[in-house]
């Protein structure tokens, strides 16, 4: 065969999307962030990234409970993640979230749809359990401390 007989044809096919890249599965676990997990539904970026970053295995999820137990986040770094960022842009142009000053706040429709993914007990149980056992004790201040070491 020669060159100028070889055809390749290409066909585009769906192509599956990891469920935890996908915007509205961010989107719910952001609001679920701060509708269970923050105080007054804020929450700064790096602290939405460490709880994402902690969202993503179990063994963060037990160290995230740890430091809410003791009071002290022994996390040296966490990652951040491209597709929370996206979401958060998402859930600003739906007005579920707004910015402010510190960081990010629910909405009042973002609070509805908190609840509402709360109560469905069908999903997110994984999350919700880790959150609801963390509470609002991972506060700003230990995230600032762990992030102050990274300037040094």
């Amino acid at each position: 065969m020669t060159e100028a007989a070889v055809r390749l044809k290409f066909q585009r096919r769906p192509a599956p999307v990891m469920a935890e890249h996908r915007p509205l599965y961010k989107i719910c676990q952001v609001l679920l962030v701060l509708h269970l997990a923050s105080r007054g539904g804020k929450s700064s970026l790096l602290r939405l990234h460490l709880f994402n970053w902690a969202l993503k295995r179990a063994d963060r999820g037990r160290q995230l409970k740890l430091a809410s137990d003791t009071k002290v986040l022994n996390v040296t770094a966490w990652g951040f993640d491209p597709a929370l960022a996206i979401a958060l842009r998402y859930a600003i142009a739906e007005k579920l979230i707004r910015v402010v000053s510190t960081g990010y706040e629910l909405t009042d429709m973002g609070k509805l749809l908190a609840v509402d993914v709360t109560k469905d007990e069908a999903v997110f149980g994984v999350e919700k359990m880790l959150l609801v056992a963390v509470g609002k004790n991972i506060t700003e201040a230990m995230v600032d401390s762990v992030a102050k070491g990274w300037e040094a």
